[in-house]
């Protein structure tokens, strides 16, 4: 076994692979660019090595770099995780040459799958169904749309470097051909440096399901079942799952069979995933699937075949590329339960999936869940590289538990200070077809009016952002005491009307739009808030972070800011009726008296904080009903001053 290994990647994959090197007593080697300097892949590693500026063709790609780094640290091998240079094969030659060991496939291997008109020609000399379709090298506009018509609508023009759904366009008419034939050409040259695309029959209901596969050095190849990675949304999966849901045992069987015959072709060495097109619109059948493409690198989904199988396929790479034969053979390998991983990433569903760069203030992950994950509470979600969050894996006895548990890990889960996807994909867990495993690739976006729709804040919400914001202890003896009536209090949040109004300990009330919204038991700690309303419990994941108050009910997640409390203007804005204290302080003039009539932004009383003054005025025409505060008191923010009565007719 290696002693030392460099990780040519960075965010959970990295972490990941450190966890499983440390385990195994092995040394861990990162690398880093200027924007992941104090990355958590970073601390994590033994050692680390800066290998150029944020942008990842500055860094990350940036193969020679890595191979004098990993040269520096006298690590024996380097894994390239995935993404980034995983599935270069001339970076696997460098390392090659340098003495160093790719902990991945032979570059010949790579170079056979890398391009899937190549890898499609293979895989029908194997033996393995493909989609029928074009990919040859013939790439006259006019001669592929002849191509298309001849395969049939609807058609899926795909470049044949392509990966993560770029460079791919679903045509379902003739006269849209040349538009799309024109935009995947460029989307491959641009991301890829390669414009050659090929046409394929577009099944209409379809699912993607995959095999993992494993080979060594010794000509030994397993299978370790499938994954079912249908819910996606422009191609690039959301959730996965193992095994594959209603699979027919001659179905797998055929599958898996085709995948090592596949990796065979190519006498496959490490981790590999044969990808299948599958017919979805009924029952699976063994005539029903056919090859996609095969990722010559570990996927982002692996976890879920690590639940169901009890393996680490981490260990596996590292194994099998120092030389060792595959831990298992293919009858000691079984399925166990039920596995689903979710993809957290900070991006806004309600804006096209936009990518939400920022400062992740607070992240707590779910107890019942695996969580893999890059970064903490504090860290940066940088504009430069993927925006994934965490994985979170769920694996259960059935289906049905784990999914639930699943739901649950993203409700028990928090981000703050950035948008995310979590409540798009708690809505996702709930949806009644997925729930029953009737879904394709389609489910998404047939259904992306309901799964991405903004939602309005409960009242519940808005009751614990309020409590939060005035820092209010809710089961305090005294709360809400005092002479005459029932004490109230602003919700102090930016842009939200509404106040709370107590009775006693643990009992309180929003008021909001001329409604009353009554919650007894109220209970607060660090990171919860619980209550009753009738007879149904409550209870919100909440974090303050500044002004922000992030608050988390039922997989849904609200944002809010607090009022600032040098701008007067907002306390008055919340209640038209009441003057409340912005900040603790004490009154140095009061400009009224009961009884008096007033006019909109009259001062009404004089504030001293922090050494400044804060004139108080009125938020609207009235008469004076009380003043509950005299010159040189001391008051707390949120104490209510005066009270204002309507004007008589």
């Amino acid at each position: 076994m290696f002693e030392k290994i460099l990780i040519a990647n960075r965010g959970e994959i990295a972490c990941r692979i450190i966890k499983t090197a440390k385990r195994m007593g092995v040394t861990t080697v990162a690398v880093y660019s200027d924007a992941d300097a104090d990355a958590m892949h970073v601390a994590m590693a033994d050692e680390a090595v800066h290998i150029g500026g944020s942008a990842a063709t500055d860094s990350y790609l940036q193969g020679d770099r890595v191979v004098a780094a990993a040269l520096q640290t006298g690590a024996q091998a380097v894994h390239p995780g995935y993404g980034f240079l995983s599935e270069n094969p001339d970076f696997a030659e460098k390392l090659a040459q340098a003495g160093l060991v790719f902990i991945g496939p032979s570059a010949d291997a790579i170079r056979k799958m890398g391009l899937k008109d190549q890898a499609k020609h293979l895989m029908e000399k194997a033996g393995v169904p493909v989609v029928p379709g074009y990919h040859g090298t013939n790439q006259d506009a006019g001669f592929l749309a002849d191509e298309a018509a001849i395969i049939g609508y609807p058609v899926l023009i795909k470049a044949r470097a392509g990966g993560g759904g770029k460079g791919m366009r679903l045509v379902e008419v003739a006269s849209e051909f040349h538009v799309s034939l024109a935009s995947a050409q460029r989307e491959g040259q641009a991301s890829f440096g390669d414009a050659h695309v090929l046409i394929e029959k577009y099944i209409t209901a379809p699912r993607h399901i995959e095999v993992q596969v494993f080979g060594d050095s010794h000509g030994n190849i397993v299978h370790l079942f499938e994954r079912d990675c249908s819910l996606q949304r422009r191609h690039q999966k959301v959730i996965e799952e193992a095994p594959a849901p209603d699979m027919p045992i001659d179905v797998r069987a055929a599958m898996t069979t085709a995948a090592i015959q596949a990796a065979a072709q190519i006498f496959y060495e490490g981790a590999g995933t044969i990808e299948f097109i599958v017919d979805g619109s009924g029952p699976l059948r063994v005539d029903g699937f056919w090859f996609m493409e095969m990722n010559t690198r570990l996927q982002v989904e692996h976890p879920v075949t690590e639940a169901i199988t009890g393996q680490d396929l981490v260990e596996w790479q590292l194994r099998v590329a120092a030389g060792e034969p595959l831990p298992l053979a293919q009858d000691a390998l079984a399925i166990n339960g039920h596995a689903f991983e979710a993809r957290i990433y900070a991006e806004d569903p309600q804006n096209d999936f936009m990518p939400a760069p920022g400062t992740l203030h607070h992240v707590q992950f779910g107890a019942e869940c695996r969580a893999d994950t890059g970064v903490r509470s504090g860290d940066k979600v940088s504009p430069f590289y993927d925006p994934m969050i965490a994985k979170l894996i769920s694996h259960e006895a059935t289906r049905g538990a784990a999914l639930t548990t699943l739901q649950q890990g993203l409700h028990q889960t928090i981000c703050a200070g950035t948008q995310t996807n979590m409540s798009f994909l708690s809505r996702l867990c709930a949806d009644p077809d997925f729930v029953k495993s009737s879904f394709d690739t389609g489910l998404i976006a047939r259904k992306s009016g309901s799964l991405m729709a903004e939602i309005t804040p409960p009242p519940f919400a808005y009751m614990v952002a309020g409590l939060v914001a005035g820092e209010i202890d809710p089961s305090a003896a005294r709360l809400g005491w005092q002479l005459w009536g029932k004490a109230t209090q602003p919700l102090n949040l930016a842009d939200v009307a509404g106040a709370l109004q107590f009775d006693g300990a643990q009992n309180i009330s929003l008021l909001q739009d001329d409604e009353i919204h009554a919650f007894q038991n109220v209970t607060r700690n660090a990171a919860h808030v619980s209550a009753r309303a009738g007879s149904k419990n409550l209870m919100a994941l909440v974090v303050k972070q500044g002004r922000s108050v992030t608050v988390k009910i039922d997989g849904e997640q609200f944002s809010f800011e607090v009022n600032d409390p040098l701008d007067a203007s907002h306390a008055q804005d919340d209640n038209a009726d009441c003057v409340f204290a912005p900040m603790t302080g004490v009154v140095t003039i009061v400009n009224v008296a009961a009884g008096d009539r007033v006019t909109k932004n009259d001062p009404l009383l004089v504030l001293e904080a922090m050494k400044m003054e804060h004139v108080m005025v009125a938020p609207r025409d009235g008469v004076i009903a009380e003043v509950m505060c005299i010159p040189s008191s001391a008051v707390d923010e949120g104490n209510q001053l005066i009270v204002l009565e309507e004007l008589a007719e």
